[in-house]
């Protein structure tokens, strides 16, 4: 299929695929003419990007999925290396959550006072 093809089957744009072909993680055959063909097996690997992507990988984190994925696997996260960056990634969320919990707490500490300062006020009026 042609670069058009592809980025509609993959609901992305052709600027967004030629990028992944630029980071090495989209590998296009040319034609004859130079024009850029794509299998289904290229279909799968965009699909995997646009679903990490979507979670907030970047792209270098992506690189050892798109490996699994030509290595013949049937999943991107089945290999080694995504294996670690998914445990890497699984520690930064829960680096964030840990942090959130925190700010969520200091919030709730401040609501509180603020309301039990504003009812002990109208109270002594």
């Amino acid at each position: 299929m042609l670069i058009g093809e592809l980025a509609s089957r993959a609901n992305t744009s052709t600027r967004t695929l030629r990028y992944y072909e630029e980071q090495g993680l989209v590998r296009p055959r040319r034609d004859a003419n130079g024009y850029r063909q794509y299998d289904d097996a290229e279909l799968r690997v965009v699909h995997e990007i646009r679903s990490l992507l979507a979670v907030g990988f970047g792209l270098d984190d992506i690189k050892p999925f798109v490996a699994c994925l030509r290595a013949g696997n049937s999943a991107g996260h089945v290999c080694p290396d995504s294996v670690a960056v998914l445990r890497r990634k699984l520690a930064e969320v829960d680096g964030y959550l840990s942090q959130l919990t925190e700010v969520r707490r200091q919030l709730h500490t401040q609501l509180t006072q603020a309301v039990e300062h504003r009812e002990t006020r109208c109270s002594s009026l």
